[in-house]
């Protein structure tokens, strides 16, 4: 059983930084692609940014040049680098990683294996 686990979210000022971390286990499928994605109240969940086995990367326009997403030499554990961060990045934040049957796509990648979240609050 895929499980996923995110830490590191928190309140913030606007230009502040944080890093979120997700731990994986269980896998029995390791997919092409990790990413993690965020879901604001009343707004869809969107990609924020993913990272392949390769190492190649993708990010929204909302967050390039300010948040990097990374992944240990294992490839168990994921982070997301955000720095600069503005009011309108709060949200819940959510890793995921691909599953054959999964039903969200993002920059070719079939994501279906989600984590719990952890909230991003960003306020002066």
């Amino acid at each position: 059983q895929v499980r996923l686990v995110e830490s590191g979210g928190g309140s913030v000022q606007p230009g502040g930084s944080l890093r979120l971390s997700c731990v994986a286990s269980g896998y029995t499928y390791i997919g092409h692609c990790r990413g993690w994605f965020r879901q604001a109240p009343g707004k869809e969940r969107e990609a924020v940014a993913v990272i392949d086995s390769y190492g190649r990367t993708t990010y929204s326009d909302s967050v390039k040049g300010r948040f990097t997403i990374s992944q240990d030499n294992a490839q168990s554990t994921l982070y997301l680098r955000m720095n600069s961060l503005k009011f309108e990045d709060t949200a819940m934040y959510y890793c995921a990683t691909e599953s054959q049957d999964g039903t969200m796509w993002a920059w070719g990648c079939r994501f279906g294996y989600w984590g719990q979240g952890t909230q991003v609050t960003v306020s002066s």
